[in-house]
């Protein structure tokens, strides 16, 4: 059976104190990868969150990927970290994760960030917006035809569609190209996660 496409987006800022019931729901849906994702500076809220998320996803087979910090990733035993352009080397995560960790990399709408984040030794490559975001309403937007492009170019390497998905526009993203979408609000926020996540194992196309 092909890999669940959903790439959950656990942003602690939505969800506050309903973090590790939320994303044990959407792991029960079948999700294989979580983000967890918090720009505060409570340092130790923000480790004790992480451990406890890298050991839950461990329970259910799943992979749980840092946002934007290669220390917390390293200190709570998580599988990967994401990095944004700006956000720390992936050449550096690569080497202090070591070879079989997860590192993603956000490329926007460019090839070029693409090719070097590969040079570096990302694992996946994340393009987008290619929808309207409400979490980045000022991020530069992306045609679907990226995804052609990209996925002819790195014919092997995972590719994310990142950018207001929903399960009304993520068919689009995977039909053009993506493995996974990455997806918050709309998992989230909805009213059963559990039933949520399953339903977006069905647009695989």
């Amino acid at each position: 059976m092909p890999e669940h496409p959903l790439y959950a987006i656990a942003t602690t800022q939505s969800l506050g104190s309903e973090l590790l019931t939320s994303v044990e729901a959407a792991l029960r849906g079948g999700v294989g990868w979580v983000q967890y994702r918090d720009k505060s500076q409570h340092t130790q809220r923000r480790r004790s969150e992480a451990t406890a998320l890298a050991s839950l996803c461990r329970d259910y087979g799943a992979k749980l990927i840092i946002n934007d910090d290669l220390e917390l990733a390293l200190a709570c035993g998580a599988h990967g970290v994401h990095l944004g352009q700006g956000d720390g080397s992936p050449r550096e995560a690569r080497q202090c994760l070591g070879p079989s960790a997860i590192v993603g990399v956000t490329c926007h709408a460019s090839m070029a960030l693409a090719r070097q984040a590969l040079a570096d030794g990302a694992t996946y490559l994340a393009f987008g917006r290619f929808f309207p975001s409400q979490t980045k309403p000022h991020a530069p937007p992306a045609p679907l035809a990226l995804l052609n492009e990209a996925r002819r170019a790195f014919e092997h390497t995972p590719l994310v569609a990142i950018g207001g998905i929903t399960l009304d526009n993520a068919r689009q993203a995977l039909s053009a190209g993506a493995d996974r979408v990455a997806v918050g609000e709309n998992v989230f926020g909805a009213h059963d996660i559990e039933s949520q996540a399953r339903a977006y194992r069905r647009l695989r196309p």
